[in-house]
């Protein structure tokens, strides 16, 4: 295993040092690369899975068994938490944090072999499905070994002491310094060896904010350069773009959970929008969600933050611009605080009345022309009606393919028109409230309707 990193470490710190050779004198105004999303990402769903409480075996293996399930659910994109070993030094709680990574090249041994992991990528691929793993590029376990074999690779405070990262409730990790060129290279030499040898397609990057946009662009470049890969940053920076292929819209997310609060005005869903496009590039793609890891552990489930409003922020997630995300055991309606650094399995409910809720809006997302992501789906437009303050309705289109959507976002009922202009002519309901479009409507508290063109 040592040796193998080595040669990994050893290819690319030659690769890194051609590369700065040819040119070195122009990085300061070389242009940003310039990249475009897998077409496979394009109508795709992702669904966010943790190893640890996805079974009470806590496998690889038992995550393969679900896969045909979340196949059929709507689901193209499987996101694992990070599937490193766990650090032992300052390890918070019994098992210690999936994000302290103690070994970049292997795998967590309580979550199996690397063989059991290739089976799951490759069962992944025979099913239609692409694999990304979590990255944790800014910061490393205390026993990390490259502590011992590269201290230098480490930032020091003031006391010449590794450091955890700025935030000082992470006391279980300590900050790598990108300032050291050689950093980049064994953390890209990290993030090929999972693509050469295991075959997955991507990563979702933990952070990536606090890690310079500089290497970003660089690991795109060496990642597609072995074949086309897909790349989510836990971010909401537009200058990360376009070596990400989506970004998180934390911001969307926190405006919901004010909105079911009774805190947040529908207006504001309109002006993320609008910042959205201003800032962003074309064709990146946000990722909605009402629930992640994160939220679920230290802020709540879905139903403790959304009340009786979780089916229509879930509508609202999964059918507008953006791709939506959904974390494992919400398909059943899953409603616990998972524990974040013990066992604490997930207790399935596979007769959930939600999982033919989101196999619903997941499979119309998955095949509807104006929903697909990025440039190659319709843009969203709000439509007006009679209660702006509490509906929120809007279109999209791709050619002569339209979906509209009209959500109550009030625990009032609303009687109203829609007064704005509605696109096509022959609609059908996804969920079989209304035969037609109709433009006069009366919703119950939190009720929605989708309607689908027939053409």
């Amino acid at each position: 295993m040592i040796q193998n990193k080595l040669i990994y470490l050893s290819i690319f710190v030659l690769a890194f040092t051609v590369f700065s050779a040819c040119g070195s004198d122009e990085s300061e105004t070389a242009p940003v690369p310039q990249f475009s999303p897998v077409e496979w990402s394009r109508n795709a769903t992702i669904y966010e899975v943790n190893v640890r409480q996805f079974s009470e075996e806590g496998t690889f293996q038992k995550v393969e068994e679900h896969l045909p399930r979340l196949r059929d659910l709507g689901i193209d994109i499987i996101w694992l938490m990070p599937i490193h070993p766990i650090g032992e030094v300052e390890r918070k709680g019994t098992l210690g944090s999936y994000y302290s990574v103690k070994d970049y090249f292997d795998v967590n041994p309580e979550f199996g072999t690397k063989d059991d992991f290739r089976s799951l990528v490759e069962t992944a691929h025979e099913l239609g499905l692409k694999v990304i793993l979590d990255w944790v590029a800014n910061h490393t376990a205390w026993d990390n070994p490259l502590t011992e074999t590269n201290p230098d690779f480490f930032a020091r405070d003031e006391e010449g002491n590794f450091m955890p990262p700025y935030d000082t409730d992470w006391s279980d990790v300590i900050q790598l310094d990108f300032d050291n060129p050689e950093v980049h290279d064994y953390m890209i030499s990290a993030l090929r060896y999972w693509v050469e040898e295991f075959n997955i397609d991507g990563y979702r990057a933990d952070v990536a904010y606090l890690v310079p946009s500089e290497f970003w662009f660089r690991a795109r470049q060496e990642l597609d350069s072995i074949k086309p890969v897909f790349m989510l940053a836990e971010a909401h920076h537009p200058e990360l773009h376009p070596a990400f292929d989506m970004g998180y819209w934390w911001e969307m997310h926190h405006l919901w959970n004010r909105i079911a609060a009774g805190e947040g005005e529908l207006s504001e869903i309109d002006a993320l929008i609008a910042d959205f496009r201003r800032d962003f590039p074309e064709d990146t793609y946000m990722m909605n969600f009402i629930t992640n890891h994160d939220e679920n552990s230290w802020a709540g489930t879905e139903f403790d933050r959304l009340g009786d409003g979780v089916e229509t922020f879930a509508v609202m997630m999964s059918l507008m611009e953006g791709m939506p995300l959904i974390y494992n055991g919400q398909e059943t309606g899953f409603d616990h605080m998972l524990e974040f650094f013990e066992k604490d399995p997930i207790v399935w409910d596979f007769d959930s009345p939600f999982t033919e809720f989101y196999t619903t809006l997941f499979q119309l997302k998955r095949q509807h022309p104006a929903l697909q992501n990025g440039t190659a789906g319709g843009p969203m437009e709000r439509i007006s009606t009679t209660q702006d303050e509490a509906i929120y309705a809007f279109s999209r289109s791709r050619d002569d393919a339209h979906v509209v959507v009209v959500l109550n976002f009030s625990d009032q009922e609303q009687l109203f028109e829609i007064t704005g202009p509605i696109p096509g002519q022959s609609y059908t309901e996804l969920f079989g409230q209304e035969d037609s479009m109709v433009t006069f409507l009366n919703l119950q508290p939190w009720e929605y309707r989708v309607f689908v063109s027939s053409n």
